[in-house]
């Protein structure tokens, strides 16, 4: 799939500022001072920033209030509800902890559920795509959820230490998070290859089985189409070892060491500045890969992939 620049920030940005959302939801950053209003303003200038990116993917950015109607049956109409609903809680949550020092519990953990909720319908809107095998995969919506937990404890973390607060557990949960964020993604690219196009074939995509081998004997087009554009893109395998081990080292080892550092010298605001700011870096990689690997069962009719270890001809 071709990587659109506008949903990677959108789903690395959005997913941070609701794993912060979540965390102060449920108590992580106490009412009242400069930390509460601190998180409160990076949960929307996070969240903001990457739904208003996601609008640059459309066609008819002017039009997205409509996906809204289609809750019932899309998954991205669900999250464009959900995110509303999220934002709208925490807002009213937010103002009591700024303006009144008060943590209304019900309200917090109402936003740390819609939240989650909104994260895990992201992650569906990949995870749901048979066409895609790649993304059709359980694993999807728990990478996708563990990142936004990662994200916003670290960032929490550093809310806590930026402002003199207690900061020691929510740096030894970052710690375990992350950890658990890139099993979960290592776990997922182990069987991302398995996966390939699903069980489909040229021959099963093309309708033709039933007469005999199918090999690519003229492309379908004499020029790029918009499934060519956008549902076929062919990254090389050595950028693919190249890029998850920028990902990895950037996302995880970076802070994962900084953040060990910061406990160890007994919370270093600036370390933590910039293992937010690594880890940011290591899931826009990781995203990147998350659609530049993914293969459409329509590459199939293209002549592109491989299916049942043999090489399409073409």
């Amino acid at each position: 799939m071709h990587p659109a620049g506008s949903i990677i920030i959108f789903t690395t940005l959005s997913g941070m500022g609701l794993g912060l959302m979540a965390l102060m939801g449920l108590g992580a950053i106490p009412a009242g001072g400069g930390a509460a209003l601190a998180g409160a303003a990076l949960v929307f200038l996070l969240t903001g920033a990457g739904l208003v990116s996601s609008l640059f993917h459309l066609g008819h950015p002017e039009r997205a209030w409509r996906a809204l109607s289609q809750w019932r049956s899309s998954w991205l109409s669900r999250e464009g509800v959900l995110s509303v609903l999220a934002l709208a809680v925490f807002g009213l949550h937010a103002g009591a902890m700024v303006f009144l020092d008060l943590n209304l519990w019900p309200l917090g953990f109402l936003a740390a559920l819609l939240a989650t909720a909104t994260v895990y319908a992201t992650a569906m809107i990949y995870g749901s795509l048979r066409s895609v095998p790649t993304w059709n995969d359980p694993l999807t919506p728990v990478v996708y959820l563990a990142f936004a937990a990662a994200g916003g404890t670290l960032a929490a973390a550093l809310i806590a230490r930026l402002f003199a607060l207690p900061g020691a557990v929510l740096e030894l949960l970052a710690v375990v998070l992350l950890v658990a964020a890139w099993t979960a993604k290592a776990l997922w690219w182990k069987q991302a290859p398995a996966r390939g196009f699903g069980g489909s074939t040229p021959e099963s995509a093309t309708g033709l089985g039933g007469i005999g081998r199918v090999r690519l004997f003229e492309a379908p087009h004499t020029s790029p189409n918009y499934l060519l554009k956008e549902m076929v893109f062919v990254v090389g395998r050595r950028h693919v070892r190249k890029l998850r081990t920028i990902a990895v080292i950037l996302g995880a080892a970076v802070p994962l060491a900084l953040v060990l550092l910061s406990l160890a010298f007994g919370g270093v605001w600036p370390l933590l500045v910039v293992a937010v700011a690594s880890h940011v870096a290591g899931v826009l990689a990781e995203r990147w890969l998350f659609f530049a690997e993914a293969k459409h069962t329509v590459a199939l009719y293209y002549g592109h992939g491989e299916a049942h270890g043999r090489r399409v001809a073409g």
